[in-house]
């Protein structure tokens, strides 16, 4: 089977010369892609190269140098040291790398999700409106928890998103939005929120021997309604039943900024002696997937797999060595899209999801203006990746 580089036809014009703003704060992984697309545009035989409207097609690196440095009181200026005139821009910002820091009046800073976003702005802002065009690649959707309104409450994802395109961005692409429906804030722009369902079953099958992938040994779980779309799509394209949760809520109190849960209620069949995959957005501190893991252990089930796109491990990782030290949890799956620590990638129970490539692939396609469509429902790669495990040839 040729490789899928081989088959992407992207024989069109590009729409400018490609060029790449990794913001510090992404940085691993704005390398990862630059690699891989040096190599494919060095192999990819195009008889336009020496075209103008190829000039600068092949380079060593696509990746083009900024900086954002910071005054004594903690305010800073974006800087963008090489021309962007006339490019195909693409912003890569992860916000939740808490591991950067800055002196703020002698004090160390950890950046937040805010400094990351107003980086961001500061990057945008230099730019100038020189750019061709502006691509944010902004994996973990800042503020996206704040979907929607109730009470009197600010819409920050909805406020961030038109923030964007006022300031020139045309397209935003981000990875398992909590809710993609914020996109209604900007509906004349670009948004595209992706799955990375593909690299989650990959990862599994390449990791876990001796899965039975069918409906009498295997089933996905959704640990709220929020998550059913995900846990369906990866139900129906592995051909297994799925089940949910929902979390009854005490509304009568606040704890932590929110209504505490009751009990999780549980709808679906039987797991009895089913492998299970709990599949959610993000883990955050981790209580509702553990919660959900005991519930369907008390239900007789047999190894339990977590696929979640954000692994923030928001209160350590102690929670999840317990439980997988008592058989409560088999493997947690988790992507590269945000920031990882070692003691996080040491973990015997991780499987880390690389979507470097991933990524590529849909800048690549689109600084050539075509169609992403077939990146963005895996469903025939899914297939061939399962139908090799069950032949053995994984």
């Amino acid at each position: 089977m040729p490789n899928r580089e081989e088959k992407r036809n992207l024989e069109t014009i590009p729409v400018g010369s490609l060029g790449i703003i990794s913001l510090e704060g992404c940085k691993v992984l704005g390398d990862k892609i630059d690699k891989y697309l040096v190599k494919w545009r060095t192999e990819r035989e195009s008889e336009h190269k020496d075209s103008l409207a190829f000039s600068g097609y092949q380079r060593d690196s696509y990746l083009l140098s900024a900086k954002v440095p910071r005054f004594g009181s903690g305010e800073a200026k974006g800087m963008i040291l090489q021309s962007v005139r006339g490019t195909d821009l693409y912003l890569l910002v992860d916000v939740c790398n808490y591991s950067l820091t800055y002196s703020l009046c002698g004090h160390e800073n950890h950046m937040s999700p805010d400094d990351h976003f107003q980086d961001l702005k500061r990057i945008i802002a230099a730019v100038g409106g020189k750019a061709r065009r502006i691509t944010v690649i902004m994996p973990f959707l800042y503020e996206s928890r704040q979907h929607k309104r109730s009470s009197r409450e600010s819409l920050d994802c909805a406020l961030a998103l038109q923030e964007l395109v006022q300031m020139g961005v045309d397209n935003i692409i981000t990875f398992d939005a909590h809710d993609p429906r914020v996109q209604n804030a900007i509906p004349l722009h670009g948004f595209e929120t992706v799955q990375p369902a593909y690299q989650f079953i990959k990862g599994l099958l390449k990791n876990v021997k001796e899965l039975q992938i069918d409906n009498e040994h295997m089933m996905v779980i959704s640990p709220d309604e929020g998550g059913m779309k995900r846990a369906i799509y990866i139900a129906n394209v592995l051909g297994l039943d799925m089940g949910m949760f929902y979390k009854r809520r005490d509304y009568t109190r606040i704890e932590n900024g929110r209504n505490p849960i009751v009990a999780h209620e549980f709808l679906g069949s039987s797991v009895e002696g089913k492998d299970v995959i709990i599949i959610d957005d993000m883990i955050s501190s981790g209580d509702s997937i553990i919660e959900t893991a005991e519930a369907l252990k008390a239900r007789k089930a047999n190894r339990i797999f977590v696929f979640s796109t954000f692994g923030l491990f928001t209160n350590g990782l102690e929670k999840f060595d317990k439980a997988y030290e008592c058989g409560l949890i088999s493997r947690i799956l988790t992507t590269n899209l945000i920031y990882q620590t070692e003691e996080l990638l040491n973990r015997e129970w991780y499987i880390n999801c690389d979507m470097s490539k991933y990524i590529a692939y849909i800048i690549d396609t689109l600084n050539h203006d075509s169609s992403i469509s077939d990146l963005l429902s895996p469903s025939e790669r899914i297939h061939n990746i399962v139908a090799k495990y069950k032949n053995g040839e994984l």
